[in-house]
């Protein structure tokens, strides 16, 4: 089963990254782009994931930290 994209603000003292992340970071263009290619391939990202079971990590989520592993050259 298909996780969801986002979070639950109100069951954690929760700081929004956008409120941390300046306005000029390279990062945030990086994500609209990110954003942008995701949103094209929901329908392929529907059709992989069973209708039941338990929910996984949205594949969104993992693949904007892969790519966030590889900028910063995190090894693990």
């Amino acid at each position: 089963m298909r996780g969801d994209d986002d979070h639950q603000d109100g069951l954690f003292s929760y700081v929004s990254l956008d409120a941390r992340v300046p306005k000029t970071h390279p990062l945030r263009t990086v994500r609209e782009m990110v954003d942008r290619a995701l949103a094209g391939m929901s329908r392929e990202f529907e059709a992989i994931y069973a209708a039941e079971g338990r929910p996984s990590i949205a594949p969104e989520r993992l693949l904007r930290a892969l790519l966030l592993q590889v900028f910063y050259s995190i090894r693990s």
